[in-house]
């Protein structure tokens, strides 16, 4: 139906189309062939309806026919052999027609085409060779050789193909059986069948044969043991698992279904002491073996399948009863000798053991060892005797109690096991002195602290037990411990602190104070009560952490040199200086100077300006002490400036000291002789009519009426003089400049750069600088530990410690001393310059 639809669409498409020349082809097929009494192609296929257009086409130009469409055979024609169209072609002018018949030939343009993709055959397994099974063929569009087929199978040993074509151009096609089928072996036939046409070249199709096979109950079940071995110990508990048969059935479905049985065969016994479970296989036992009744059991099983005929299969299961070691061996202490000391000698026998087993033969042969392996062994002495004797030294702080085991073994299969627990206790001997946690301890300790405060606890371990690690602690005196006192003598360690003997609590004995003692060094014994008695030692270091107890002290203008135009006493606090009229501003007229027997932030100071307030003619550097000018002065502020001028520490709380300093404004000539009077001579203004602060008024008015030549010879002999002795005791006396010298171990001395006057007093030390300083100041760090006592300490001079060392002596506190400070106050934090000096009398000279 499909392909004669296609070709009646063909059909309508031929007509009768006019030509340019007049000329024209019709496809009038149908009604001139009725006309004409001729059965044609075209009549079969039906006339063509007016207006469509033909598959073939004239030119008007040539009067050639051509092709205008593709033309399919077997939509025009079919199967129809031979294929032609009748065509008519018109001629005007004169009219005339003429008949064409246009012949269609076939080519091989359609392959062969099966009916279905895939064909589905079940075959019984017992089928026998030679049985056919019809096929239906492939067809072919095309005619002649192009639609000739022939049929091809895949290759199989069961199977061939039977194609032959009968005289009415039938054919026939079917699969016939060549081999018995053996669903076991394969149970799925997958076959592919290819149709080829006579074309050249050749087109083929393809189709799927797929056969299946059915099942019949043509094998026995199997085992895959003739014979089964089990071995089974006496006495096992009932119901245990004594083995899993297994048989195999290669059929399908029912037919392979097995179950398990005892033979008929079997004894009533048997079956009374084994079970079957007959769909697992699994026997079981279900009575009381006992080797010495009977020692093996033959057991006939059938394995049955389901089919029909049920087929079957048989086994042997031979069941062999093991005799079992039922008696252990049993260990006996005849004798213990216990407590064992740790310092025994190796072979010292502990205790006596005998062993026995009623069993006999192998069961009856025991083998004994000691667990743990060390530090005992066993010796036999005689049969059936042994003594547990020590192998390795004991240590009772390591393992002051041992549980020894003694194991027992005979040689049944399974062997069993005796053991026998023996107690060992260790007793104690004093070997190990006390020891404590850490060599050396570091202690920090706040001055003014109260008599009987706990400075810390120390603790020593004595691992022996009872009196042997009982410690009782003591300050030891022959230990290098003390201290050197504020006035030159030697203080032992134990006139600061003490140790209680029982809790190693470390205690004070007096207020300590820094500025006595920085670092106290000495040593605690622990000594045990065991006989002998042993000891040990710790270091402990003693850092006095300073506290801000001393106020800032106000150096004699002689001591440090007064500087540019002061003079004074300082243990009053009044001081006094001269500037001259129109001296400009940052003219340094004097310098505060001042110390604190504080250390750190304690002892940094600063000085502040509190009288005259606002905008005065002077201020002071806050941390240098120098006295300048802030403008230029004038007439306008006075003969005398009264200066208050507070120092203070960093302290906290911080402490103070106030100098006053009167400032005498006079001319530029009376300035320099008062500065070179006050150079003079230390601590008093020059006789040619300076006078002291209390009187300054009078002193500037007689200094107006001195005879100024007269002032200046004498200044200039007297100066003559003084720069003459001076230089003479300098070169006989004087040491170097920079060149340290006194005893003691090395400190630090660094340079600081805020410029203060400072320092930290130590013990039995003296810090000089002499006249002409720079604007940087000295800071004392870092506690030093005392020389030891006795008069060696003065002849020797130990050689002091690297830098570093000294610095990192006692930990830093963690308290700010003022706002904005840093949490640890360290030298490297104000110094810039740091050197090496010893403890005691110490010269600094030339260095500021």
């Amino acid at each position: 139906m499909r392909k004669e639809g296609k070709a009646e669409r063909r059909a309508e498409q031929r007509g009768t189309r006019g030509t340019d020349d007049g000329g024209s082809v019709c496809g009038g097929g149908a009604a001139h062939g009725v006309a004409a009494g001729s059965e044609t192609a075209a009549e079969r296929l039906g006339g063509s309806a007016p207006g469509r257009r033909a598959s073939v086409e004239v030119s008007g130009a040539s009067g050639a026919l051509v092709v205008s469409s593709r033309l399919d055979r077997e939509e025009l024609c079919g199967k129809s052999a031979p294929c032609a169209l009748r065509l008519e072609v018109l001629v005007e002018r004169p009219l005339r027609v003429f008949h064409v018949e246009l012949e269609i030939t076939d080519i091989n343009d359609n392959a062969p085409l099966f009916p279905v993709k895939e064909e589905t055959f079940t075959i019984a397994e017992l089928s026998v060779p030679g049985s056919r099974f019809p096929l239906e063929g492939a067809s072919d569009a095309d005619i002649g050789a192009n639609a000739q087929l022939s049929y091809t199978l895949s290759s199989t040993e069961h199977f061939r193909l039977d194609h032959q074509v009968n005289n009415d151009q039938s054919a026939s096609l079917a699969l016939v059986l060549t081999k018995p089928l053996d669903r076991e072996t394969l149970s799925l036939h997958r076959l592919v069948l290819t149709a080829s046409d006579g074309g050249r070249p050749s087109l083929t199709g393809t189709m799927e044969l797929v056969i299946s096979v059915l099942d019949v109950n043509d094998n026995a079940p199997e085992f895959n043991q003739s014979v089964y071995k089990v071995k089974v110990l006496e006495g096992s508990e009932l119901g245990v698992l004594l083995m899993t048969l297994s048989a195999t059935d290669l059929d399908d479905g029912i037919n392979s279904d097995i179950l398990y049985l005892f033979s008929r065969r079997v004894p009533a016994e048997v079956k009374e002491m084994f079970t079957i479970d007959g769909k697992k296989g699994e026997i079981r036992l279900q009575g009381k073996l006992d080797y010495e009744e009977k020692d093996v059991y033959e057991i006939t099983v059938e394995a049955t399948d389901r089919g029909s005929p049920p087929l079957s299969g048989h086994c042997k299961v031979l069941v062999e009863v093991l005799d079992v070691n039922d008696n252990a061996p049993e260990v006996w202490v005849t004798s213990l000798s216990v407590p064992v000391p740790e310092d025994a000698l190796v072979g010292t026998v502990v205790a006596l053991l005998s062993v026995s087993d009623r069993d006999s033969g192998a069961n009856g042969r025991v083998r004994c060892a000691v667990w743990p392996a060390a530090p005992f062994g066993l010796v036999s002495t005689f049969a059936g005797s042994y003594s547990l004797v020590l192998r390795e030294a004991l240590d009772r702080e390591r393992v002051s109690e041992y549980e020894v085991e003694v194991r027992a073994e005979d040689g049944g299969s399974p062997s069993l096991r005796g053991r026998r627990g023996v107690r060992v206790p260790v007793s104690d001997v004093n070997d190990n002195a006390p020891a404590f946690a850490q060599a050396v301890y570091t202690v920090l300790a706040r001055e003014n602290n109260a008599a009987g405060a706990e400075l810390a606890r120390l603790w020593a371990r004595d691992p022996d037990e009872a009196d042997n690690g009982r410690v009782r602690y003591s300050v030891w005196e022959g230990g290098v411990g003390g201290v050197a006192s504020a006035g030159g003598g030697w203080r032992p360690a134990s006139s600061y602190v003490s140790v209680d003997a029982e809790s190693g609590r470390l205690w004070a004995l007096q207020p300590l104070d820094y500025e006595e003692v920085q670092v106290l060094q000495f040593e605690v014994r622990a000594v045990d009560a065991g006989e002998p008695p042993l000891c040990g030692n710790a270091t402990v270091q003693l850092f006095v952490v300073d506290e801000n107890d001393n106020a800032p002290a106000l150096l004699p203008a002689g001591s440090g040199g007064p500087g540019p135009g002061v003079s004074g006493e300082a243990a009053s606090g009044a001081l006094w200086a001269w500037a001259a009229w129109g001296a400009p501003a940052g003219q340094v007229v004097a310098k505060i100077r001042a110390v604190d027997a504080d250390s750190g932030y304690n002892a940094w100071l600063r000085y502040e300006l509190w009288e005259p307030r606002g905008k005065g003619p002077f201020r002071v550097g806050l941390y240098s002490g120098e006295v300048s000018t802030a403008r230029a002065l004038e007439e306008a502020d006075g003969p005398r400036q009264r200066l208050v001028i507070v120092v203070r520490d960093h302290g906290e709380p911080a402490r103070s000291a106030t100098a006053t300093l009167s400032v005498s404004l006079v001319e530029g000539t009376e300035a320099a002789l008062a500065a070179a009077g006050s150079s003079l001579s230390s601590g008093a203004v020059l006789r040619a009519g300076l006078r002291p602060a209390e009187g300054g008024a009078a002193a500037t008015g007689a200094a107006a009426t001195t005879n100024v030549w007269l002032v200046v010879a004498i200044c200039a002999v007297s100066s003559l003089f003084l720069l003459a002795v001076v230089l003479y005791g300098a070169s006989r006396w004087a040491p170097r400049a920079g060149v340290l010298s006194g005893p003691g171990p090395a400190t630090l001395v660094c340079a600081s750069e805020v410029g203060s006057w400072s320092y930290s007093q130590r013990q039995s030390r003296s810090l000089c600088v002499a006249d002409g300083a720079g604007k940087s100041d000295l800071m004392v760090f870092s506690p030093n530990f005392p020389p030891p006592p006795g008069p060696a300490a003065k002849e020797t001079q130990p050689e002091p410690p690297a830098l570093l060392d000294t610095v990192s002596g006692p930990p830093c506190l963690a308290s700010r001393p003022f706002p904005g400070a840093p949490s640890c106050f360290s030298p490297v934090f104000l110094t810039n310059l740091c050197i090496p000096v010893w403890t005691g009398s110490v010269t600094v000279s030339g260095l500021f």
